[in-house]
């Protein structure tokens, strides 16, 4: 009934009405697994969250708790990328489930001669990538909200073939950059609205590109992340339901669906 009744007034004219010659996106979850050392230290940050909010929502309600549970989620999506997010002295000396499988995909990625855009929300953990980086002598590219001048790294990147990597955050470089050149995009943490991360994915996959592009998304397993993406999955299947033709999903909405459009 909903879309029904917004089509009078909603034109939507998708990617793929429009640029039918673009071609294909493919898109893959990649699932990472923590060492022992890594694993203990989110697992022992999620209790204490988990007793501390508990206490907190039942004392002042989840209204007033709201501030300390958003506080509690950017941790445990900093530390299920890297120790050294939650604690600094630990940024060098502690593995990362997360760095160990970008960095040998981003080496393989540059040997074939390719060129890959790595976004993430957290410039800490660009900065990260940075000094690996650094330390093997790989040339990048760098742009986050500090960046100045934009137009100096897109044009390096785009033109000189041997700069192969671009690390960009992701609300800085998600939208208004051309960057065509760059046939695979890492993200390496997921964002709560899948929009943010398909804006940043048609960096690469827009009007000019002429190969496939392959987009990686970067998981740590049995964490917060996964509840992301299921999170991602619903909102998703929600907006296409009502915007889209196909409205089979709205068949099965639930009252906890509709106070969620209606909140």
């Amino acid at each position: 009934m909903l879309s029904r009744a917004l089509r009078p007034f909603l034109l939507r004219r998708t990617k793929q009405q429009v640029a039918k010659e673009l071609p294909e996106k493919l898109e893959q979850t990649i699932y990472c697994e923590m060492d022992k050392a890594q694993r203990r230290q989110y697992d022992e940050l999620r209790n204490y969250y988990r007793a501390t909010l508990l206490k907190q929502i039942e004392s002042v309600g989840i209204k007033r708790a709201k501030f300390h549970i958003l506080e509690a989620l950017l941790r445990l999506r900093q530390a299920a990328c890297h120790p050294g997010l939650i604690n600094a002295s630990a940024i060098n000396g502690e593995s990362s489930a997360k760095l160990d499988v970008l960095l040998p995909q981003l080496g393989e990625v540059t040997e074939e001669g390719h060129k890959a855009l790595v976004f993430s929300q957290f410039t800490s953990f660009l900065s990260v990538v940075r000094q690996r980086l650094e330390t093997e002598g790989i040339a990048y590219e760098y742009l986050d909200g500090q960046t100045r001048d934009r137009q100096t790294p897109v044009e390096r990147f785009q033109n000189d073939p041997n700069c192969k990597l671009f690390l960009i955050s992701l609300k800085a470089g998600g939208q208004g950059l051309n960057l065509t050149a760059a046939e695979y995009v890492f993200l390496l943490d997921p964002w709560w609205n899948p929009a943010v991360e398909a804006q940043a994915i048609d960096r690469a996959h827009r009007i000019g590109q002429s190969r496939r592009v392959f987009a990686y998304r970067l998981i740590t397993r049995d964490t917060v992340e996964e509840k992301v993406l299921a999170l991602q999955a619903t909102k998703r299947e929600l907006a296409d339901a009502i915007i889209n033709q196909d409205n089979s999903l709205l068949r099965s909405i639930t009252g906890d669906d509709l106070m969620l459009l209606l909140s």
